[in-house]
């Protein structure tokens, strides 16, 4: 994970505002908002963690949502969920609940995933 995406998680996690280079986490009413180069690419809660890919699918874009799934996602053994390319379609590695298994499902801008 770089060094940034460390930061930003820290952000998250403490409930603060912050900023640095392309990147930046804006804190309010209980919800942070993760934004690249102005995008928004996520929304985290107590409760979930919501994915864009902020109009950009692009090798940073998809980094930040990993390093974001790697700490606020669910994890199943040595399995995590991530987002991933194939054939120039994004996809998501993600545990389902109701199948108690992770499962791939293509990327929707938007997508919830609940605790």
């Amino acid at each position: 994970m770089r060094k940034i995406e460390s930061q930003m998680i820290a952000a998250v996690k403490g409930n603060i505002n912050w900023s640095k280079d392309n990147t930046s986490v804006i804190f309010q009413d209980g919800l942070s908002s993760v934004y690249l180069h102005g995008n928004l690419i996520a929304e985290i809660d107590d409760d979930s963690l919501k994915l864009f890919d902020g109009d950009h699918q692009s090798k940073t874009t998809k980094s930040r949502l990993n390093a974001l799934l790697s700490e606020f996602g669910y994890t199943c053994g040595t399995k995590r969920e991530y987002v991933f390319q194939k054939q120039y379609e994004w996809f998501i590695q993600m545990f389902d609940l109701t199948e108690k298994a992770m499962r791939t499902i293509p990327f929707t801008n938007g997508m919830r995933l609940a605790g």
